[in-house]
């Protein structure tokens, strides 16, 4: 009777932990299910694995308990003496690589599947940079930089954090569903990681290497993704947002999106800015581009980052000298170049708006025309040593003649 009744608290045993492993298959604890066909594979791999080793658990601790129980000291059992068995040492070593086999057969077939690139019905190459992500459309021509959007008001604890706590981006990646997406993953600075669950895709992005990766979206949706590679100190600020359309909406955000790259730039570099305006939208970008590394009130976080309330860059002359560190970035630095990141209003007003802000109120206005030029002058009349002489604190204005006029043309 005791037999019978351990036996069926055993089993009772046994049944709640198959129930708790097939409730924790399904709960937030588990890996995503995903939205492609490899975020499948992954998943039923994962859970087959899963299953494997739970039966493994079971039949081991159940004949360890048993053991334990039944072969106790107190029920007058004895400890058989035997130093060796030829037949069970044969066992253990066949059993454990019979069961690796089976588990590396269906693993083996999803990494396959999980290289298999071929025949992409779109490329998409994605940059990783301190701290943000640039996504190319190389079928399309179109690129753009996506940067976290959450504010700082949040970050700094002075507001209530949204959801979407730094998990939401200016300028999502948007593609478009049933299509075959080949990534080309890869850094401009350090080593970063593009990773988003619900596609089952994370590759590494190596400075001065291409990763591949590919997607094939079920349904329309906004899926969400980190950088999985500490990067720095703002790795946490460098979230990713995917966007999967249908055909029909997909190809009106690129017709959208090709129409505002064409008509943007000339409009916008020919108008004349007010300083209000400039500005406002400086405040915006440089909250944006700036403030992760330079902080909202300007301190920065000497030596690396240093501050630019009160620097020399931000209110001494010319000016000049101001927009090529923006457009060019400082060689050897944490400094990046945004002069492909940004256009020439955004450098104006986030220069305008360096040289006004934290009580700096230099009363300088750059107007859009003004990084034109400058952006013309280093390109036709600046070699590279030149370029980075601009960088000089000590130097104060070109060499010749020629160039004086240029760089005057390019202040206000």
């Amino acid at each position: 009777m005791r037999l019978k009744r351990k036996l069926f608290q055993s089993l009772l045993l046994l049944s709640s932990l198959v129930l708790s492993v097939s409730a924790l298959a399904k709960s937030s604890l588990n890996m995503p299910v995903g939205v492609t066909p490899m975020s499948h594979d992954i998943y039923d791999l994962h859970m087959t694995i899963l299953w494997i080793c739970v039966v493994i658990g079971v039949i081991v601790f159940g004949v360890m308990g048993y053991s334990l129980v039944m072969h106790r000291k107190s029920r007058g059992h004895q400890a058989a003496q035997f130093h060796e068995n030829t037949w069970v040492e044969i066992i253990w070593a066949v059993v454990p690589f019979l069961i690796l086999v089976v588990m590396a057969v269906p693993a083996t077939t999803v990494l396959y599947r999980m290289y298999d690139d071929s025949n992409p019905a779109m490329t998409i190459k994605i940059t990783g940079y301190q701290w943000k992500w640039e996504y190319q459309y190389l079928n399309e021509g179109i690129s753009f930089f996506s940067n976290l959007s959450t504010p700082y008001s949040e970050i700094n604890n002075k507001q209530k954090k949204n959801k979407w706590y730094l998990l939401e981006v200016d300028h999502p990646l948007v593609v478009p569903i049933h299509k075959k997406i080949r990534f080309l993953i890869t850094s401009n600075d350090v080593i970063h990681s593009w990773w988003v669950p619900a596609f089952g895709v994370k590759k590494d992005a190596l400075p001065g290497f291409i990763n591949e990766a590919w997607a094939r979206i079920n349904k329309p949706g906004i899926y969400r993704g980190q950088c999985a590679e500490l990067c720095g100190i703002h790795h946490g600020f460098m979230p990713i947002v995917v966007i999967a359309k249908t055909e029909k909406d997909y190809q009106a955000w690129l017709k959208k999106q090709k129409s505002e790259h064409k008509t943007a730039t000339t409009t916008d570099v020919e108008k004349k800015w007010t300083s209000e305006e400039l500005m406002k939208l400086g405040k915006q970008r440089y909250d944006t581009y700036c403030a992760v590394c330079h902080k909202v009130d300007g301190s920065g976080m000497p030596p690396t980052f240093p501050a630019l309330a009160g620097s020399s860059v931000a209110t001494g002359k010319p000016i000049s000298r101001h927009i090529d560190i923006i457009l060019d970035g400082i060689p050897g630095t944490a400094m990046q170049a945004f002069g492909k990141q940004l256009n020439d209003v955004d450098i104006a007003a986030i220069t305008t708006y360096e040289r006004n802000a934290w009580s700096n109120n230099t009363g300088d206005v750059v107007e859009p025309s003004d990084v034109a030029k400058r952006r013309a002058v280093q390109r036709h009349m600046y070699t590279s040593e030149e370029l980075k002489k601009l960088h000089n604190a000590k130097i104060t204005k070109p060499n010749t003649t020629t160039k004086k006029n240029s760089s005057s043309q390019g202040e206000k």
